[in-house]
Parts: structure tokens; C-alpha cells; sequence
């Protein structure tokens, strides 16, 4: 391990792409653990709504988010190959596609709010859940351009600066998310409508960011990245037949998790919070460690680009190695201070009764991320790998396939026909992730990826 740390895409290599991208992550966690707190305090209605609702609004993005990001491999493997005017068609491309799909999410989330009274959730839940789903979608294409945009640093390693816009729009979003939902300084108390409105505005403020630091007179120089602004058709294609497998793949990922937040809801309010709480707290280990998913991508792509396949293995061993480090401490912490991290979320109006019931199954929840958290380390890392290569089209359809036969159909049947609770619920989310992982580690491990690149 020791001689891994100075060779090509060793160790060092991936910690100076992945890091920052970790900690890019964990501010959007941060972002997103402080929202559930604020919300969790203001009350319990609103914490049992904001996870529900804000996973459904998530779920569409995800589809157009997961197209954009595979810019990211376009990007990363024409590094790889020393073609600097692609990096910057690549991107545009990326730019034209968010475009689109931002009228898209628009159109959908006027359409699709009756998805939400599928869920039946009580009616003073939904009334909460429709009111937060409304205003991100209205915003939704923002964070699908950010992750178009943050790809051209990404593609070609440079993650710090996607690490330092990204804590820059936390920063803007803590405080205002407080304010809002509270009604603090000049604003008004708006609960669950303020924080929304407060991550849409972080949504603009990365934005803002990104523009300036990317379409400017060094870069022009150097990439021609105003110039090379035209619409390429077949670059374009070639992008939306690799990013659409991902996209779908993102897509039937949150769907599972979605699916399992809805039928957990079925069981009553407690347990529903409870559960959203143990979920919110899984983002603490599982974001970061999908930023190292991204960095292995970003190398996997420009060890490809060079006709390098033995770097790309040596750099996911090495993101392996990481990520189970990340992983497994994570783990050790939810084993060891349960009370405390599901405590930070308790509502101030709540009963010791009723919130002793929350701790009760949150405890259990957390059990259950401490028996999975390692195999969710390494679905990241080995897909991240498969994607990077070009493998996307089998991602989707394990994930596909997984998500009916082992998390839909059990779930719905255990709900609905059999009366099951939730650790059968939960039961049945640790054995998807754990199958899922050596699917794909198998796959990694056949070697097929190294013959495949999504450049010309």
C-alpha cells in the first residue's frame, strides 16, 4: 500500500481529485442535515414531510442530473487525450442539455404533484409535502446546469474549485434556511416554504459562481471556451446515448430509496420520521463517499483517455481503500451515538413520549446503516469506476433489474398484502445494497471496461 502512494493514479492522486470533491459533498450534506434540523425543530409535521417530498423532486432531477454529470467522462477522457477544444464542445453540449431540462422539471412539477397523495401521508403532511415540492422543482434546473458546469473542472481534476463554490453556496444557504423558516432579522416565518426558497437561492448563488470562474479570457486562450460555443450534433448524440443510461440509472436509484421512504410512510408518522431522520443521517457517510465515486470516474476516464487501463485499476483499488476508511469510522460513530445524532433532529414541540418512540426506531435504522455502509462503499466506487469506462448501459440495467426484484415488489408486497413493519422494510434496503455491491465488483473484476472509451 505504502508503494501505491507516489505511483500514477495511487493514492495521492486520488485523494488530491477525490478530497475535494468529498468535502464538496459534505457541504451539501451539511446543507442538507441543517435543513432537516431546522425543519425537524420547527415541527414534527414538517420533518415528516420535507424527505418524502423533497425525494420526489429529487427523483426527477436525478434522471437529468445523472445526463449531465456524464459530461464529466467526455471531459475527463479528452484530457486524458490531450484534445482541450473537445473539453470545451463537451461542456457546451452539457450547457444545452440543462436548458432543456429545465423547462422540462418545470412542466413537471406543476403536473406531477398528485404523485404525492399516493404516498398517503396525512393530510396536514401533504399539505407541507406539496408546498416544498413545488418551489424545488421551479428550481430544479439549476442544480442539473451546476452539474454540467462543475464538470469542466471536475473532468479534468481540478476539484478544488468545485469543492470551494460548493461550501460557499452552503454558507449562503445555512443562515438564510434558518431565517426562513423561522422568521429571523427582516424575513418572514415561512416553515417548510422557506426552505425551499433558501436552497433554490444557493442553487443561483453556485451558479453565479461557476460563470465568471469558467467563461473567461484565460480559458478562451486555452480551451476556446467561448468560441467553441456551437452545437455539435454528433458529439452531442454520442453524449446523450452514454448520458441517458446514466441518467436512468440515477433515476432508478432514487426511485428505490423514494419508494422506500413512501412505503415506510404507510406505517404512521412516527415511524416515517424516524425513518427520515436515519436517512438524513446516512447522507453524513454516503455523499462524501459519492464524491470519491465521482473522483474515481473523473480518473478511471483520463487513464482511459491515455490507453491506460492498469491506472484506472490502481486508482479504484486505491478510492476502495479510502472510501472504506470513510466508511467504516461513519459507522462507528452512528453504532456508538445514536440518542445523540438522532436527537439533533427533535422537534421542539414534541412529547418525551412520542419522541422516546422515534428513538426507539432510529436506533434500530442505524443498526441497520452500520450492517450495509461498507457494501454502499463499494457500489460507489466500482460503479464510479464501470462509468468512467463507459460500462453505463450494464450500471442501468443491474440497478433497473435489482430495484423491482429486490426492493419495489418486496416492499410493496410486505406493506400491502403481508402487514410487515419496518425492519422488514429495512431488511430488505440493506440486502439491495448488498447485492448490488458485488454486481458490480464482479463486473469491475471481468475486465470488460478496459476495452470500451466513449471518445472517438
Amino acid at each position: 500500500m505504502l508503494s501505491r502512494w507516489n505511483q500514477p493514479f495511487g493514492y495521492k492522486d486520488v485523494l488530491k481529485i477525490s478530497l475535494p470533491l468529498a468535502v464538496s459533498m459534505a457541504s451539501t450534506t451539511l446543507m442538507q442535515i441543517t435543513d432537516r434540523i431546522f425543519l425537524g425543530r420547527y415541527s414534527v409535521e414538517a420533518i415528516a414531510a420535507a424527505l418524502p417530498a423533497g425525494i420526489l423532486a429529487f427523483l426527477f432531477i436525478s434522471f437529468f442530473m445523472g445526463v449531465a454529470s456524464y459530461i464529466n467522462v467526455f471531459i475527463a477522457q479528452y484530457t486524458g487525450a490531450a484534445r482541450p477544444d473537445k473539453v470545451a464542445t463537451s461542456l457546451w453540449q452539457g450547457i444545452y442539455f440543462s436548458l432543456i431540462a429545465w423547462s422540462v422539471l418545470v412542466v413537471l412539477g406543476h403536473f406531477l404533484t398528485p404523485l404525492l397523495v399516493l404516498g398517503g401521508h396525512p393530510p396536514d403532511v401533504l399539505v407541507l409535502e406539496t408546498q416544498y415540492f413545488r418551489i424545488l422543482m421551479f428550481g430544479a434546473g439549476l442544480p442539473v446546469l451546476d452539474t454540467a458546469l462543475s464538470s469542466f473542472y471536475s473532468g479534468r481534476g481540478l476539484t478544488r474549485t468545485v469543492m470551494l463554490v460548493n461550501m460557499f453556496g452552503a454558507l449562503v444557504n445555512i443562515p438564510l434556511d434558518y431565517a426562513l423558516i423561522n422568521g429571523f432579522w427582516i424575513f418572514p416565518e415561512m416553515g417548510i416554504r422557506g426552505a425551499a426558497i433558501a436552497t433554490v437561492v444557493s442553487w443561483c448563488v453556485v451558479i453565479g459562481l461557476y460563470c465568471p470562474l469558467i467563461f473567461n479570457s484565460k480559458n478562451e486562450k486555452k480551451y476556446g471556451i467561448i468560441s467553441n460555443f456551437k452545437f455539435a450534433p454528433d458529439l452531442f448524440r454520442r453524449f446523450i446515448r452514454f448520458g441517458i443510461s446514466n441518467g436512468m440509472q440515477f433515476f432508478l436509484d432514487i426511485f428505490a430509496v423514494t419508494f422506500f421512504v413512501y412505503m415506510v410512510g404507510r406505517l404512521g408518522t412516527i415511524i416515517l420520521a424516524a425513518s427520515n431522520i436515519a436517512l438524513s443521517i446516512d447522507g453524513i457517510s454516503f455523499f462524501p463517499a459519492y464524491g470519491i465515486s465521482v473522483g474515481v470516474s473523473t480518473l478511471v476516464g483520463q487513464a482511459l483517455g491515455q490507453n491506460r487501463p492498469d491506472y484506472a485499476k490502481r486508482a479504484t483499488t486505491c478510492a476502495f481503500h479510502i472510501t472504506c476508511v470513510w466508511m467504516g469510522f461513519m459507522g462507528l460513530i452512528y453504532f456508538l451515538m445514536p440518542d445523540t445524532l438522532i436527537s439533533l433532529f427533535r422537534p421542539h414541540e414534541i412529547s418525551d413520549a412520542q419522541f422516546a418512540e422515534v428513538l426507539v426506531h432510529g436506533r434500530v435504522f442505524l443498526l441497520f446503516m452500520v450492517a450495509y455502509i461498507l457494501f454502499d462503499g463499494l457500489v460507489l466506487v466500482y460503479s464510479g469506476a464501470l462509468k468512467g469506462a463507459g460500462d453505463v448501459v450494464f450500471v442501468m440495467k443491474a440497478v433497473g433489474f435489482f430495484c423491482v426484484m429486490l426492493m419495489v415488489i418486496p416492499c410493496y408486497l410486505g406493506v400491502e398484502v403481508f402487514n410487515a413493519g419496518p425492519n422488514f422494510l429495512w431488511t430488505i434496503f440493506t440486502a439491495y445494497v448488498v447485492v448490488l455491491s458485488l454486481v458490480f465488483y464482479t463486473r469491475f473484476k471481468g475486465g470488460k471496461w478496459q476495452r470500451m472509451r466513449v471518445i472517438e
